[in-house]
């Protein structure tokens, strides 16, 4: 068959999972519909503040917006976050304190975690260099949570239990709000006070509850991934526990300043706007996840997750099995970018991981990956991860490259 045929097969057989991601899209949206209805949010909510930041109104209703459609606390959305990872540190630096464990239960981290943690480098200030203890939980062989283990894991000095949603760069499924509700339900029954925090990296909007619904106590992410709607410039956003939010923001700010400080530079209209569209934008890509994964199958690829499965973030990872395949599928995406789609991505250093990458990215917002992207250490099993898609019918174009590209698998 030739791409495009393979691509109209597809399509016609998700017909129906399409549908059901529009009815989640439409539940989505009617929870930030009414959060913004509730605090009445108005055009006067877009001016923003210089300097210090102090009395943002536009800041701090979003915050308490963003709060509400999370199910948290209190929230702090800032363009002073420079990623997800960094959103990350400031929660686990700001709630951790010398001789505290920090347990992760599902496996090694992403790697940009690793330095902050202090599993790679040195003279950082990572936790480590803090005096803050390390421990982590590896997955079964299945590469499932390990149930076992963590029904008797938490110790007298276990603070926080890190729960990492999405896969990163692990053959592995990501967690579903199940799998963190269950884990949290056994971290509280062996120690109430063990903070359960959650990276929420990639897993907003995909599922019809965020993690503070069924008892996180705290999560962190990024705004160019999932919730900024592919339109916000920079930033991430801590949303919990209030008492932990605030303790996340004074390592952000300063002790004594918190989450009053930080001005957001005019950018109040676009994290107002990208939140309202998130839920589409979300939609999309989780389209776009369906068709990658049955279009690579039919190929004879191993893919994670498997056609048809549910969702739990955004991301769709193809085993192409070597370093060549992955280079040439991140050229094909490349090829069909909206931005930069006369660039040739090369395996390269990034700052943050250990492996070298290549990635496709042609986003409107560097880095953000929102639109379609795909993106690989050179490193085995040689997996390939695909994230976003603003339009399937995008996705749907690219493939059609990927698929001449790499071709069937004849392994």
């Amino acid at each position: 068959m030739t791409p495009d045929q393979y691509l109209q097969q597809a399509e016609k057989a998700l017909f129906q999972i399409f549908s059901g991601i529009d009815a989640q899209v439409k539940e989505n949206l009617r929870r930030v519909l009414i959060a913004m209805r509730r605090h009445q949010v108005g055009v006067h909510h877009f001016s923003s503040v210089s300097g210090y930041g102090h009395g943002d109104l536009g800041r701090q209703t979003l915050d308490r917006v963003f709060a509400e459609v999370m199910g948290a606390e209190a929230a702090a959305v800032r363009v002073q976050f420079v990623s997800g990872t960094h959103a990350i540190a400031c929660a686990l630096f700001g709630v951790l304190r010398p001789g505290d464990e920090l347990l992760a239960v599902a496996g090694a981290p992403y790697d940009t975690l690793e330095e902050v943690i202090g599993l790679r480098g040195q003279n950082q200030g990572s936790l480590r260099e803090f005096g803050i203890h390390y421990r982590q939980l590896n997955l079964t062989a299945a590469g499932e949570i390990n149930w076992e283990a963590l029904a008797n894991a938490i110790l007298p000095h276990t603070r926080m239990v890190l729960i990492q949603r999405s896969c990163g760069y692990t053959w592995r499924q990501s967690l579903a709000i199940a799998d963190i509700e269950k884990i949290i339900k056994l971290v509280k029954q062996q120690n109430p006070e063990t903070v359960c925090f959650v990276d929420n990296c990639y897993g907003e909007f995909v599922e019809d509850r965020e993690p503070p619904a069924v008892g996180a106590d705290l999560m962190a992410g990024s705004l160019i991934k999932n919730p900024g709607g592919t339109i916000v410039i920079a930033g991430g956003y801590v949303a919990g526990r209030a008492d932990l939010v605030e303790q996340a923001c004074c390592r952000l700010t300063a002790p004594g300043v918190g989450s009053e400080g930080g001005a957001t530079f005019d950018q109040n209209r676009l994290l107002f706007q990208g939140l309202f569209l998130a839920p589409q934008m979300v939609g999309e890509a989780i389209k776009g996840n369906h068709l990658t994964a049955m279009v690579f199958q039919e190929l004879g690829y191993p893919v994670n997750p498997l056609p048809g499965a549910p969702r739990r973030d955004v991301i769709q990872a193809i085993k192409l099995g070597s370093p060549e395949k992955i280079i040439a599928f991140c050229k094909a995406i490349q090829q069909y970018s909206p931005i930069g789609s006369y660039l040739n991505p090369v395996p390269a250093q990034m700052p943050g991981y250990e492996s070298e990458l290549v990635m496709a990215g042609g986003t409107f917002i560097d880095g953000s990956t929102s639109e379609f992207s795909a993106d690989g250490p050179l490193r085995e099993p040689y997996v390939v991860f695909c994230q976003g898609g603003t339009h399937w019918t995008h996705v749907a174009i690219a493939l059609e490259a990927a698929i001449e590209a790499v071709g069937k698998n004849e392994g």
